[in-house]
């Protein structure tokens, strides 16, 4: 019995921790009424299974790479065409014509909109929740 005790202390339990620590971060993401492109970038890059282990760095890492417009800043609102081209970056989303050619957060927003994986009235300089991040990750997600 002690060895069935301690294989689920060692094994199992950390999933359920690991778990509960995710559930409790998606929580505050839907919850949250406008992100920061700290928090975006740290999402995203998650979603795509590049790990973090904050979300200083992962703004740091998507800053570096071109993924943000090159205004951002970490704790700037985080803008619908910015995340757009943070999540075709993030998950190699090859663009049309347009987007092949300038790659920038305009083209990003249009070639996610024509793919219909932002849906309904949205307009490039909209502020992104939490909830629309979800919505739009788990899009480009199930596209794949």
């Amino acid at each position: 019995m002690k060895r069935y005790l301690f294989l689920f202390a060692i094994f199992v339990f950390p999933l359920f921790v690991a778990f509960s620590q995710t559930a409790d971060r998606i929580d505050v993401l839907f919850n949250t009424p406008e992100l920061s492109y700290e928090q975006a970038a740290a999402f995203v890059l998650e979603a795509s299974d590049i790990l973090m282990s904050n979300q200083a760095e992962a703004f740091g890492y998507a800053s570096e790479k071109g993924w943000l417009p090159k205004n951002a800043e970490a704790r700037d609102t985080a803008r619908l065409d910015g995340v757009s081209l943070l999540i075709m970056k993030a998950f190699e989303i090859k663009g049309g014509a347009f987007y092949s050619v300038f790659q920038n957060a305009h083209y990003a927003y249009r070639e996610l909109e024509y793919r219909n994986v932002i849906e309904g009235k949205t307009v490039p300089a909209m502020a992104v929740s939490g909830e629309m991040m979800l919505f739009i990750v788990g899009r480009v997600i199930n596209e794949r």
